[in-house]
């Protein structure tokens, strides 16, 4: 193993009236890929800016190879006394260079000519991610950095971070981000930190056997102190092995729904007229909405029923708001009939924030100052609910404004899901809250009886969430898959690999024939070739290797297997990924071949 270099030893730091943490190790590597996992308040923001030198501690030693260019990319960077996102990128002694600057921000496909004071969420982010990859860093630090990111700018970043040659610690809510890239885990719990040389891959087995480590010893110990372990953990815990039969559920409503849909993914659902006055939420009948000459929407059919949990997915300005504003009745098609139920009454969770006032307490927020909510008709004492979702029953007192980002949404999520309502309306809801939450939220929406529509770009979560994706290229038209993120992915794979035969069938007309080799380079037509084969194989891998995972008693048994097994399964994951997008590039070329039009 090489030396760190970077390290921090005997870490501590005082918040408030308590240490936030105390006697942490840590050892960075010059290639180290790092996950930091914590919940929301444990401090891993602030852990991220003690090891990049930018709070003083209150305990330890902090060692570094001279040289070493260590970089922060910051969740919320401040950009007050700047004009221009350019402007901002190459302030202060530490800026890139313009040209590194330049380079980055044509690739990630940020105009750094933006005015600070305009620039949205997502074009702030991109211009901190060229801040701080284009200087170049050996040490790179990672706060939430795919927040407010599209699924093409998501993807860029995790290529360039499997190209990078220094080390990295990432913290992130994005399940997908984290399994591929990272090689370790850092896990701050309770004021500790442990360290496994596991991919992301393998944190949950991994937390479950430290769980049921520590409850082994507490019963050994003390049978009261096993009664009183923290409450969380065994909330937890039993939240993850519920996962597993929500997860069947969702499977067994994708595949109804994917019957309903059919074969050609048309969506007006097959129902008898009382099924459809009874379950049919909204009715979307070859629905078109554009904008000037530029089509946003173009013939768009479907059925919503009551209990779907529908997510939109797409870049940014592929049309993902306005197919949004249309479902909900915000905006009015110019061609088509669209109708909501009489008795819809929704719930908007983005446009609550401005509840969050920093000098209101807990109680306030919840429970307009009393003890009691109610909660979908049944009264609930405030302590009890704030378990429910992952808080401290102690925290009713306490301020907003001393609450951190992630607790601030999972407290508006708790007051939201109160509230009494049969459509739910959630614009990118995984932002700012840890992983703990998001198993939370997931289950939260599982139980929720009425409808679900879902803006997100986070794709683990769409994946255990949403029974039907649609999924916008930005040309209008819109794809209708039964399934999540992977299952539309999957769609594009499948449309692109005979794509002659698709259009003609969709036309009527016959059959293209089969594209010449000669048209394609020896190496295109190979890859064209092999790739399906290659993708099989490689899930076949993978369903064997998680098989084997399923053993309860490996971690601790044969813990290099464990760590061996979770590894391989993330690298064949992103091989997986890397054939598909190859797939498809090579299967367009066809396509354009056959068309009769250059490629080059």
């Amino acid at each position: 193993m090489a030396p760190p270099i970077l390290s921090y030893e005997n870490l501590g730091l005082i918040q408030g009236e308590g240490w936030l943490f105390r006697n942490l190790d840590i050892f960075i590597g010059p290639r180290d890929r790092l996950a930091l996992i914590g919940r929301n308040g444990a401090g891993k923001t602030t852990l991220l800016k003690c090891l990049a030198g930018l709070i003083e501690t209150d305990e330890g030693t902090r060692k570094i190879v001279p040289g070493t260019k260590v970089v922060l990319l910051e969740q919320d960077p401040v950009m007050t006394g700047q004009a221009t996102l350019e402007d901002w990128v190459l302030a202060g002694d530490d800026a890139p260079a313009a040209h590194e600057a330049a380079a980055i921000a044509d690739q990630i496909g940020i105009d750094l000519t933006r005015d600070v004071a305009t620039a949205s969420g997502g074009e702030r982010r991109r211009a901190a991610i060229v801040r701080a990859l284009a200087q170049e860093p050996d040490v790179l630090f990672l706060d939430e950095p795919t927040n407010h990111l599209d699924l093409g700018a998501i993807d860029w970043l995790e290529q360039w971070l499997q190209r990078f040659k220094g080390a990295f610690i990432a913290i992130s809510h994005d399940r997908t981000f984290l399994t591929r890239l990272t090689k370790s885990c850092l896990w701050l719990d309770r004021g500790q930190m442990r360290r496994a040389e596991i991919g992301f891959g393998g944190f949950d087995a991994w937390t479950e056997a430290v769980y049921a480590e520590e409850q082994r010893a507490a019963e050994k110990l003390d049978a009261k102190l096993a009664l009183e372990l923290h409450w969380l953990q065994r909330g937890v815990t039993a939240r993850r092995r519920r996962n597993q039969g929500r997860l069947a559920k969702l499977n067994e409503m994708r595949a109804q729904r994917a019957a309903m849909l059919g074969p050609a993914g048309g969506a007006k659902l097959g129902l008898a007229k009382d099924d459809v006055k009874t379950k049919t939420v909204i009715d979307a009948d070859r629905v078109s909405k554009a904008f000037g000459e530029r089509p946003i929407i173009r013939d768009f059919t479907l059925r919503i029923q009551r209990g779907d949990r529908i997510g939109l997915v797409g870049a940014n300005g592929t049309g993902k708001t306005t197919l949004l504003k249309l479902l909900t009745g915000e905006l009015k098609p110019d061609a088509g009939t669209l109708s909501q139920a009489k008795t819809l009454s929704g719930i908007v969770i983005d446009q609550q924030r401005k509840l969050m006032a920093p000098d209101k307490r807990v109680r306030d927020v919840l429970a307009e100052g009393g003890d009691w909510i109610e909660v979908r008709g049944h009264k609930k004492h405030i302590k009890g609910y704030l378990k429910e979702f992952l808080f401290d029953p102690s925290l009713t007192e306490a301020p907003i404004g001393s609450l951190s980002g992630g607790e601030r949404s999972r407290l508006l999520l708790a007051r939201e899901f109160a509230r009494a309502s049969n459509l739910l309306v959630l614009d990118e809801p995984t932002n700012d809250l840890d992983l703990e939450t998001l198993d939370l939220l997931q289950e939260v929406i599982a139980d929720y009886e009425g409808t679900v529509l879902i803006v997100s770009h986070d794709r683990d979560f769409l994946d255990k969430t949403v029974t039907v994706t649609l999924g916008l290229d930005g040309s209008g038209k819109v794809d209708i898959v039964a399934g999540g993120y992977e299952d539309w992915i999957r769609k594009r794979y499948v449309d692109h690999r005979r794509p002659g035969k698709a259009k003609a069938e969709l036309q009527g007309a016959a059959p293209a024939p089969r594209v010449a080799a000669s048209k394609l380079s020896y190496k295109d037509q190979r890859d064209l070739d092999r790739l399906p084969g290659e993708i099989e194989r490689l899930e076949a891998a993978i369903a064997a290797d998680e098989l084997t995972l399923h053993d309860p008693d490996l971690f601790s048994r044969d813990p290099n297997k464990f760590a061996e097994l979770t590894e391989r399964i993330a690298r064949h994951r992103t091989d997986i990924e890397a054939a598909e997008l190859r797939w498809l590039e090579v299967a367009e070329m066809a396509e354009q071949f056959a068309r009769g039009t250059d490629v080059a």
